[in-house]
């Protein structure tokens, strides 16, 4: 049970595996205004960027669950690193089926709604976990523009028109499914550079060592076109954004 390792190559740098900077991460935990004390859990929690940072700025505790060893043993050092490794865990396992012993006052799923099938399913196992009054973190892209063609779907690595809506109609289904949104911070085109063009670098510093994995034709082939396929459809018509819920 594990990430491929194509994914933890591209993003062997990252601290956010999403189009998110490190002041857009800070701002996010800003406006949510956490209390100290504020029991937090964080499934796909990636390298614990988001748990660390917060536990360290807010004095929230926590549990961040995610299926890649390397990332969790990462997260794990990062804690240690900011100070806060006696509030925050990290386990490594799957995180679709993980419900808190405890209830939580903030649940979180960033960029990760596969792990419920999608936006609905992500949302009830959160709610599973959460406490009367709590609130819910999604992470999800959005159509900046409405894609004209599939080419343009799958540039976008969808596979239908319909796996993302555009910003209105996404706010617009939390609300059919029971929800307030209640806060939002959202990705800009300079987000997305930072997080695409850092998976660049990253690939060819790997290739450079790595020239003879099996691998390496895959990536260096990836190298070679994605950068200009960014340029010219995921970057102009794919957003993405986390949205803060309070159930009605």
């Amino acid at each position: 049970m594990d990430l491929p390792r194509s994914f933890t190559i591209r993003e062997s740098s990252h601290r956010i595996h999403n189009p998110f900077t490190s002041e857009k991460l800070a701002a996010l935990g800003q406006v949510l205004g956490l209390a100290p004390g504020t029991r937090v859990l964080d499934l796909a929690s990636g390298t614990g960027e988001m748990l660390c940072t917060w536990a360290q700025a807010h004095g929230v505790v926590g549990t961040g669950v995610d299926i890649s060893t390397e990332f969790t043993a990462r997260a794990r050092v990062r804690a240690a690193e900011l100070g806060v490794a006696d509030q925050v865990v990290f386990l490594h396992g799957d995180a679709s089926g993980y419900v808190a012993d405890e209830p939580v006052g903030l649940a979180a799923c960033i960029g990760a709604t596969w792990i419920g099938n999608g936006v609905s399913g992500t949302i009830d196992l959160l709610r599973r976990s959460l406490c009367p009054g709590g609130m819910l973190l999604i992470g999800e892209p959005y159509w900046r523009q409405e894609p004209s063609d599939q080419h343009i779907v799958e540039a976008c690595h969808a596979s239908a028109k319909e796996d993302f809506r555009l910003l209105p109609e996404l706010i617009e289904q939390f609300g059919e499914l029971g929800y307030d949104v209640v806060e939002m911070v959202l990705a800009d085109q300079d987000s997305w550079d930072r997080y695409r063009a850092a998976q660049w670098l990253n690939v060819r510093r790997w290739l450079d060592r790595n020239p003879d994995d099996e691998l390496a034709a895959e990536l260096r082939a990836e190298l070679s076109q994605q950068p200009a396929r960014y340029a010219r459809y995921e970057r102009e018509y794919l957003g993405w954004g986390v949205f803060a819920l309070m159930g009605r």
